[in-house]
């Protein structure tokens, strides 16, 4: 049995190839176009936004759904670089 939680948090992963060309990007989605994005965030989500947003020094809104979740990460991944290829 899949779980959800796992899925949707796997959907953030910008996983790459050797080549750079994002693997499976066919299957990334925008958050606001998940069909559950408007409910809480998943516990891995909660668990790794915990993370960046001590690490960025920023506070952390426990309240955000799974999309505003994602988007979050984004930008925090972003601004600490964790999570990030850098090549």
């Amino acid at each position: 049995m899949i779980n959800r939680e796992d899925e949707l948090f796997d959907e953030q992963e910008n996983t790459e190839n050797q080549s750079g060309d994002l693997k499976g990007s066919n299957t990334i989605k925008d958050p606001d176009e998940w069909t559950t994005g408007d409910e809480p965030m998943t516990g891995a989500q909660h668990s790794y936004l915990k993370t960046l947003s001590d690490e960025a020094k920023e506070d952390f809104d426990e309240t955000l759904s799974k999309s505003e979740a994602s988007k979050r990460i984004d930008e925090l991944q972003h601004k600490t670089g964790r999570g990030l290829d850098n090549k």
